[in-house]
């Protein structure tokens, strides 16, 4: 009986450690995530704060659509807000970084202020995420240089203009960015270190399923972060993908997934740099198994 009782103690113990893995919101450390679907929030925003507030989420970037009602955002928000919750206008795409680019970021940059001047405090977004993912632009191979500084220039603008609005301007960037050189107008360097000079923080997609193939890859950008006073979110994939399942907790689940992100935490909080783990995305998250 005492073996019985001991047994279920353990896996009483493990599965606290487990759903505990990351650091709770009442520590410094972040959790956040990606909603790509701002459409589910028009009937769904009770659900997903529900869920966002199970997961201890700390941030959402939530993609801006248009054609959705400010008032969508903004009903979401304010729940948000009343559960410590900060959300970010989230949008961009690889054709960003084409020659006209730019007229894409200055949409979302004009619906953002609109919202702002109409909107009260707890409804306002905390700041503005870019994904642009440049190297999926069809002249990322053949023009390398010219999309790179249209990148640039993008972000250049979208800081000054977030700095406008008095918000903050972050972005994603790949984990190999650190290895991507640049020479032109705006200097010379490593594009990974220009980012985060431009913006007020970075989240790391650092797609990977294990703690020790997680954490190498973070920690260029933890030491330039520390370096600089910018906050380093490392960000982790649980959709599933073509692309390899070492790149995804898809198939492992969630409490793996807490697990292997318990590692990297006790490998990288030394870094002053370090502000926690970004999920991608909402809805594989809410999929994924236990």
């Amino acid at each position: 009986m005492k073996k019985v009782i001991c047994s279920a103690l353990l896996c009483l113990i493990v599965g606290m450690v487990c759903s505990m893995a990351i650091p709770a919101k009442a520590s410094t450390i972040e959790r956040a995530t990606w909603l790509w679907n701002p459409w589910s929030l028009i009937d769904g925003t009770p659900d997903t704060l529900d869920f966002l507030t199970e997961k201890q989420v700390t941030k959402v970037y939530v993609q801006i659509d248009r054609d959705v009602s400010a008032d969508v955002y903004r009903s979401f928000i304010q729940g948000a807000t009343a559960r410590e919750i900060d959300v970010y206008a989230l949008d961009g795409a690889p054709d960003w970084a084409a020659p006209k680019g730019y007229l894409q970021l200055r949409q979302l940059l004009g619906w953002v202020e609109q919202y702002q001047m109409a909107s009260q405090a707890d409804a306002d977004f905390k700041g503005i995420h870019l994904d642009v993912e440049p190297y999926l632009y069809s002249g990322w191979n053949s023009k390398r240089a010219t999309v790179i500084k249209a990148y640039q220039s993008l972000m250049k603008e979208a800081a000054v203009k977030a700095g406008q609005l008095n918000i903050r301007m972050e972005a994603d960037v790949p984990f190999w960015f650190d290895e991507i050189k640049f020479k032109n107008t705006y200097g010379s360097g490593l594009l990974s270190d220009w980012v985060q000079q431009q913006t007020d923080g970075i989240t790391i997609m650092a797609y990977r399923d294990t703690a020790s193939a997680i954490t190498p890859l973070t920690l260029h950008e933890l030491t330039v972060g520390q370096k600089l006073g910018k906050p380093v979110v490392i960000g982790v994939e649980t959709d599933q993908t073509a692309e390899g399942d070492y790149l995804t907790f898809y198939q492992e689940g969630e409490t793996v997934m807490n697990r292997e992100l318990n590692h990297v935490y006790q490998q990288v909080k030394g870094y002053t740099s370090f502000k926690g783990f970004a999920i991608h995305h909402t809805e594989s998250w809410k999929a994924l198994k236990p």
